[in-house]
């Protein structure tokens, strides 16, 4: 940790300390809370909290595919900008998820035992990737464990996770959970001898490809065959520098590029990538997508055969490689802050996304039109508590760590997977069960 902010830590630990505890509630999901457990009882010494509802969750809109991955998203962007995420938004989460330590995407009775056939990866990823964030105490600490302990039950014999149990591997699952469960997990070999980090990388393209290809991830089409994915390639890099493979740290510069790999010299240059180098090849790709695209991405819909712009998408490549490739990523936040208000506006994912985005760029979060995705997503939710100035959590101070150049490249998302605005984020989901 760079020593201005540990003398900002030093400065402000007392006011902070004071400052949790005055705020109760949103102190307590922020640190050892009694906020409902997945049978809805509370945890500890401290009174019962009420039973979540439904307004405890953000947005309107019907959470039957996205309601655990909205709020993931949700909480944490309200907790990265000046506020404490309401207990009762952290609760909601809470109460998803079921007896063995999964989620699915939103559990309409918690009353009732959870189907595991409901459970999937990408849901408690994220899921588990708030909570952590959170530097939690209490049952959300508990929470936390369990759902990564059902994280490694899951794990596929290659290394690598499907989006529901059983099924063979994708980039975006595994990119999820192994950003979730962190470097130590990632990097141990399972059953095949292969770690959750070599199973990712096998989604990646490299000399046997052509060479447009080279550096991308993929994700297998009906007929098995790996094709360049934008979304999975960004998935690939948030994933990676949520486990902290990737990190840079004590350095006031730009993280160095490493040599390209040069197939001609060795046909097999890519597979002995390390994490650095095979970060920065799916970097030059992604951003070589962006510029094509004059500065977003594109995607077809269910539906149609028109190239539409991608915003879920291109907001996740933006946080993705804001420190590797920063014009870039500059460049598609400007295109985002000007076209994707519309697609943005009452979707809690959306807006979290732009936020993630934003403050990757070190970029203004106001949108076109004056439109301020925080404010936004703030009014689809419980209302948080605004955090007292100069108070600063461990969260906080992690999360400044990540986000800043000369330390780690920011994880956006989504995950898990966001893994995007409501019909992209849909489509995404459905192509992860195809």
């Amino acid at each position: 940790m760079p020593l201005r902010r540990r003398a900002a830590l030093l400065a402000t630990a007392a006011s902070t300390l004071a400052a949790l505890t005055a705020l109760g509630g949103p102190a307590q999901a922020a640190s050892a809370d009694p906020a409902p457990t997945a049978t809805g009882t509370a945890t500890g010494t401290a009174a019962a909290a009420p039973a979540p509802t439904r307004a405890d969750l953000y947005g309107a809109g019907d959470p039957t595919y996205d309601g655990v991955w909205r709020q993931s998203y949700a909480i944490r962007a309200v907790n990265r900008s000046g506020y404490f995420a309401s207990t009762s938004a952290v609760g909601w989460l809470l109460a998803q998820q079921c007896a063995d330590g999964g989620w699915p995407s939103y559990r309409p009775d918690t009353a009732k035992p959870c189907d595991p056939k409901t459970e999937d990866t990408n849901a408690t990823g994220e899921a588990v990737d708030t909570l952590r964030a959170m530097s939690p105490g209490g049952a959300s600490r508990q929470a936390l464990d369990r759902g990564q302990a059902w994280l490694r039950t899951v794990q596929n014999a290659d290394g690598g996770w499907s989006y529901n149990p059983g099924g063979p591997s994708d980039p975006d699952s595994t990119a999820i959970a192994l950003g979730a469960l962190g470097e130590d997990a990632a990097m141990k070999a399972g059953a095949k001898g292969r770690s959750p980090y070599e199973a990712l990388r096998a989604f990646q393209f490299g000399c046997a490809a052509k060479a447009a290809d080279r550096g991308a991830f993929g994700y297998p089409g009906t007929d098995g065959k790996l094709a360049p994915n934008a979304k999975a390639t960004a998935d690939a890099l948030s994933g990676m520098a949520a486990a902290n493979l990737t990190t840079y740290t004590e350095t006031e510069s730009a993280p160095p590029t490493p040599k390209a790999a040069d197939c001609t010299a060795d046909p097999k240059a890519y597979d002995t990538l390390d994490p650095h180098a095979a970060a920065f090849a799916a970097a030059d790709w992604l951003a070589a997508q962006l510029r094509a695209g004059g500065g977003h991405l594109d995607a077809v819909t269910p539906g149609s055969d028109t190239p539409t712009p991608d915003y879920g998408t291109t907001a996740d490549a933006a946080a993705a490689l804001a420190v590797l490739r920063p014009a870039d990523a500059k460049a598609a936040y400007t295109w985002l802050a000007a076209n994707a208000g519309a697609w943005a506006k009452g979707n809690p994912a959306a807006l979290a996304q732009l936020i993630f985005a934003a403050d990757a760029v070190q970029g203004g979060r106001t949108l076109a039109g004056g439109a301020d995705p925080v404010a936004q997503l703030i009014a689809l939710g419980p209302a948080p508590t605004k955090r007292p100035t100069g108070a600063m959590t461990k969260a906080d101070s992690d999360k400044g760590d990540a986000s800043s150049s000369s330390t780690t490249w920011i994880i956006v998302g989504a995950v898990f997977v966001a893994s995007a605005g409501a019909g992209i984020l849909l489509s995404g989901r459905k192509r992860r069960r195809a």
